[in-house]
């Protein structure tokens, strides 16, 4: 299945880059918009798997887009972003169509696991597939063809990002921060221990997936 598609409605140019950015590494399809015109020209195209959009838009308040877009008969899930954590606010936005909502500052996690949970509910569940093997990232599950791949969630989260690029070389840096939170001390043997134990469980797999060393670099799932 190709991953999730999304729109990430946002003016503020460092949130959006972080939030596009982190999103794209945890293998979403990430389109950006800085105002809600933006937003409205880029969904008069293919519609995304679903939008997330900053309540305190430029030009607009992020409700009416959503509203304007429910009008359309658009009904993608939407994921509001505000620092309004006021009852009325909240039932203000869920009146005008959205789905769920979350109150900057926020956790990139907290952001993530809302998003999926509405791809789930609306049907695209964001698993990720590369030949016979199968990612799952709300269950944080591995399969190989039928069978399951006892994985810890870092794990997960390295095999998961070669998953996404099957055939090229991930760097070192690229693996460790996907694999580990930004406050993690990550020590220069630690990715190539977890690589050495997901190298193990894939060697158990009948012709599984292998993971090739690219010396000094990165690593590659062949």
């Amino acid at each position: 299945m190709p991953p999730a598609r999304l729109l990430l409605v946002e003016d503020d140019a460092e949130l959006r880059g972080v939030l596009a950015r982190g999103l794209a590494e945890e293998s979403f399809e990430v389109s950006v918009a800085a105002t809600g015109a933006e937003a409205m020209r880029a969904l008069d195209g293919e519609q995304p798997d679903a939008l997330i959009v900053d309540v305190g838009l430029p030009d607009a308040d992020g409700r009416d887009v959503c509203q304007a877009l429910r009008a359309r008969g658009v009904q993608t899930p939407v994921l509001f972003l505000t620092a309004r954590d006021a009852v009325a606010d909240r039932l203000a936005g869920f009146n005008a169509g959205g789905d769920d909502y979350v109150t900057k500052p926020f956790a990139f996690a907290e952001v993530v696991a809302r998003l999926t949970a509405l791809l789930r509910r609306s049907g695209v569940d964001g698993t990720t597939t590369a030949g016979d093997l199968t990612l799952d990232p709300i269950a944080h599950a591995a399969s190989w063809r039928d069978q399951k791949i006892d994985v810890t969630p870092t794990e997960f989260r390295l095999l998961a990002v070669l998953a996404t690029r099957s055939g090229e070389t991930v760097t070192r840096r690229e693996l460790v921060r996907s694999a580990w939170p930004d406050s993690a001390i990550v020590h220069d043997n630690t990715l190539d221990v977890y690589i050495a134990r997901l190298r193990r469980k894939l060697r158990a797999l009948p012709e599984g997936p292998t993971i090739a060393t690219a010396h000094g670099v990165g690593y590659t799932l062949e």
